[in-house]
């Protein structure tokens, strides 16, 4: 899928810091893994903002959402570095296969990997911690057989990684048998289909709702918020989320209600 041909949406910015909706299908940078993509969501907002931006983090390309950007190299050091200590917490939606427990955390080390072509993958020893915790927050049963079962379970779930591996919540959310829908690489492509045949979205629907970060300039607690897609809350409207999914994005990080008539639970999955 191909973001459209317009201005970036910008969230947030001020002296030290700018925050973008980066559309799903669009880079964060220049790549090797697609050496045909001639747009980027870095030089796209330089050109916006004639000005240099440094990117601080990542989101994958499939992935939509908050995307922070440094307008110096200093302010990018420190968020670098906040980043890398498990400072920022990152607040995401997903649409999963099954139905999730109401409370769950993903404990499960993942190896790291390169998708630069020719990149040799890190020994399964060489695995370094990981943990995901998520909730659920809204569930659907569609009427069509896609496995052995005669129905089809899905969910809304809310998800914060507590630490930054590569491809972590899709791999986490594959590990535990909910994989994100769209995902052309960890998912299962019946229901992939199923969603792209049903609701005409084929995308990965995993989006960054949310930053919560002290500020690099005042220390001063800051919270950036996306509202999801229309093409993710198109489904999620079909679903009957929508309200759901629109307000999870102003739910205060520390907090979070179970989905209604949902047992409160838990599940950690071991190494």
């Amino acid at each position: 899928m191909s973001p459209p041909d317009s201005s970036l949406t910008i969230l947030y910015a001020d002296d030290r810091i700018v925050a973008i909706h980066k559309p799903a299908g669009l880079l964060v940078h220049r790549s090797n893994i697609d050496r045909h993509e001639t747009r980027f969501a870095l030089q796209m907002l330089r050109d916006q903002l004639r000005r240099e931006v440094y990117p601080v983090h990542r989101l994958d390309k499939p992935t939509s959402g908050v995307l922070l950007f440094a307008l110096d190299r200093e302010t990018c050091r420190d968020l670098s570095a906040q980043f890398e200590a498990g400072v920022v917490r990152k607040r995401y939606l997903a649409i999963v296969r099954g139905h999730p427990p109401a409370e769950f955390t993903i404990d499960h080390p993942l190896a790291s990997i390169d998708d630069e072509p020719g990149a040799r993958k890190a020994p399964a020893g060489d695995a370094q911690p990981a943990l995901t915790r998520g909730r659920s927050l809204a569930l659907a049963e569609l009427p069509v057989q896609v496995d052995r079962y005669p129905t089809s379970r899905y969910a809304l779930v809310e998800l914060e990684p507590a630490t930054g591996r590569r491809h972590q919540l899709r791999r986490h959310l594959k590990h535990a048998s909910h994989p994100i829908i769209g995902d052309t690489t960890y998912g299962k492509g019946r229901h992939n289909r199923l969603f792209l045949e049903r609701f005409a979205v084929g995308r990965l629907l995993l989006a960054c709702i949310g930053l919560a970060l002290p500020h690099p300039g005042t220390g001063l607690p800051l919270i950036i918020r996306a509202a999801p897609s229309s093409d993710f809350m198109l489904v999620a409207r079909a679903l009957g989320w929508a309200a759901v999914a629109e307000s999870s994005v102003t739910v205060p990080y520390g907090s979070g209600a179970t989905a209604p008539g949902q047992p409160s639970q838990s599940f950690i999955l071991p190494v």
